[in-house]
């Protein structure tokens, strides 16, 4: 079950044998169900939440609106998790709920603590996680206020065309912040989008 992550972490950092049986013992695993709720608005994130199968949603209602608003999706060799919340240990602003059936590799927020100060070289690993997270983020932004709605679309398909494939479109049209029925025009208009 580990192995995934660990070759993710290998990727930055290298552990030392022994680091990687200590590594082991702060994680569990949890399988979830379609449907299933991973963290519910106004709950506080108490893991950090690894992806090894599966997919996930995260969203909040817009009260205006009453609308689901889309904020990231997970799958393998993702992460899950509201950082704020699990890092503040306050209540989270949004919902992550479990698109298929999702096998998680999950560490607690006292046990996240002490793996990094027992192995520090995973600061980094994390580090670079976060720096990563941010980087898209930031780029979201960018192109949600630049580019048109096919244009969103058509860079949506181009840097996640493994989400394309396993998130209905529905909710790729949410995470555009346009309706199912545009993005079924441009597919219509732009068959290489298909």
């Amino acid at each position: 079950m580990h192995e995934s992550l660990l070759q993710n972490i290998s990727k930055h950092v290298k552990l030392s044998p022994e680091e990687i049986t200590l590594f082991n013992t702060f994680w569990t695993t949890k399988t979830l169900e379609k449907g299933d709720y991973l963290l519910q608005n106004g709950e506080v994130c108490k893991t950090d939440n690894y992806v090894i199968s599966g997919s996930l949603k995260a969203f909040y209602i817009n009260p205006e609106k009453g609308t689901e608003e889309i904020l990231y999706f997970a799958i393998d060799d993702w992460w899950a998790t509201d950082i704020l919340s699990f890092q503040k240990q306050e209540p989270s602003m949004y919902t992550i709920q479990v698109l298929e059936k999702t096998e998680l590799l999950q560490i607690q927020h006292l046990a996240f603590q002490k793996m990094l100060a027992e192995i520090p070289r995973l600061e980094r690993y994390f580090r670079i996680i976060l720096e990563g997270y941010t980087a898209s983020l930031q780029r979201r932004i960018v192109i949600n206020n630049t580019y048109d709605a096919a244009h969103r679309y058509a860079d949506f398909l181009e840097n996640y065309p493994q989400l394309a494939k396993r998130v209905p479109q529905y909710l790729i049209a949410s995470y555009l912040g346009v309706t199912p029925e545009f993005i079924s025009r441009i597919r219509k208009n732009n068959p290489k989008l298909n």
